[in-house]
């Protein structure tokens, strides 16, 4: 992997239950376990599946057209089983209005073709996890006192 390659993010625990991430550009992100009205890693990872999407959706439309209304939504069903807790069924949902004329005609034209290309080779979100990809877990620091 090349240093272009690698994508991370440092987290921050603020208190019991909340938690900060930063990325490499300085930006931040408050989120926490459920309690209160930060989204939680889960809420996280379905926005990041359906904003990933969107980016892609939105980057090949929007040359067409400007969408008068686009809005996504993104869910699935948190489950228990032999695998541990997970989700299933998930369901990625667009919902994008573009204006009347030829321009809005090409935009709802390369709108199906836009979706599939971010389901199938663009959204690196989406890929990731219906791909599965093993997570190395380390623990550095746990003997410090």
């Amino acid at each position: 992997m090349t240093d272009q390659s690698i994508r991370s993010i440092e987290l921050t625990r603020t208190s019991l239950g909340h938690y900060e991430a930063i990325n490499p550009r300085g930006g931040r992100l408050s989120f926490g376990s459920g309690a209160g009205d930060h989204f939680t890693p889960v809420e996280l990872l379905l926005a990041a599946i359906a904003g990933c999407s969107a980016a892609d959706v939105d980057h090949i439309t929007a040359k067409r057209a400007e969408p008068t209304r686009f809005e996504v939504q993104m869910s699935g069903d948190k489950v228990r089983d032999d695998n541990g807790n997970h989700l299933v069924n998930l369901s990625l949902t667009f919902d994008i209005t573009f204006p009347s004329g030829p321009e809005g005609d090409a935009a709802r034209e390369a709108l199906p073709r836009a979706a599939a290309q971010s389901h199938d080779r663009l959204c690196t979100v989406s890929r990731t996890v219906e791909l599965g990809s093993p997570i190395d877990v380390t623990i550095e620091g746990a003997s410090r006192q």
